[in-house]
């Protein structure tokens, strides 16, 4: 049966529609929010879906608005799925810390207390998710590509490595490379999955990196002024793409930092990234 889907909002945006919807999710228990781009010709026939994993404090709407990846998505005719970062609402475990609980789901799911009932954002991101959106709206799931920023960076590159076969290709910027040896990890890994150390590790990027590869090219931007630098660790992810022999590219950007200016700068190589593993 399919689940209900609640429009919130829909807007025309180059040629296509920009919405955000609403529905009560099973992985995280409550309901969820996000946002979809759907270029015109979704209209017509299924199309090529890019994801977008956002970073901490964020919700759907930070990339949606900022970043200015419909413009490029138009073109090539993809669209663009916009999750929020964690369960949020009245009953769902929160923290006073920026960095822990609502808004910082980390892409994991929790199996301690008070977070494991709601903050099963593995299961949401990579199996209901899909599914609701493959059911209700025209996305073919063949041609699908995957992206982030920071822990946003984390999800997208840990998810793409541990689906193989899902994902034609999949970027980041600025990404958390190395949570487990981070201030940026080991606090909410801790929190989420406990003291076994081994569950860690499955949600390590570079880690991930040196065990398995990605079946597909990779793209990191990185802002040599991004003043997270030390928490976001890039040189273990970019030493472990050369240990792997990855095909990719690990770009060093003089003079960025860690903001939407940043991510705007570089999205439409990215969607141009993904447009050319996705549509050839």
């Amino acid at each position: 049966m399919t689940k209900a889907i609640k429009t919130v909002s829909e807007n025309r945006c180059f040629g296509g529609v920009q919405g955000v919807y609403s529905h009560e999710s099973d992985a995280t228990s409550c309901e969820m929010t996000f946002g979809l781009f759907l270029p015109e010709q979704a209209a017509h026939v299924p199309v090529p879906v890019l994801w977008y994993l956002s970073g901490l404090t964020c919700t759907h709407e930070n990339a949606m608005t900022k970043a200015g990846a419909q413009a490029w998505a138009a073109e090539y005719g993809i669209a663009l799925v916009f999750p929020d970062t964690s369960p949020r609402g009245e009953g769902v475990a929160n923290d006073d810390a920026y960095d822990l609980g609502q808004g910082a789901g980390f892409y994991v799911n929790a199996t301690q207390a008070p977070w494991a009932p709601h903050f099963r954002m593995w299961d949401y991101v990579a199996e209901e998710l899909p599914a609701l959106i493959g059911a209700n709206f025209a996305i073919d799931p063949e041609r699908q590509a995957i992206t982030g920023h920071s822990m946003g960076g984390h999800g997208a590159l840990t998810l793409a490595m541990s689906l193989p076969g899902r994902f034609a290709s999949v970027s980041a910027f600025a990404p958390i490379a190395n949570p487990t040896q981070s201030d940026w990890g080991t606090k909410q890994l801790g929190a989420y999955l406990g003291d076994d150390k081994a569950a860690w590790e499955k949600h390590d990027s570079a880690l991930l990196m040196r065990e398995k590869g990605f079946d597909g090219p990779v793209l990191i931007d990185q802002g040599s002024n991004d003043q997270f630098l030390d928490l976001l660790k890039p040189e273990a992810l970019a030493e472990a793409m050369t240990a792997k022999r990855q095909d990719g590219v690990f770009r060093m950007q003089k003079g960025y930092d860690h903001s939407y200016f940043f991510v705007s700068s570089f999205m439409e190589d990215h969607v141009a990234f993904h447009a050319e593993a996705m549509l050839g």
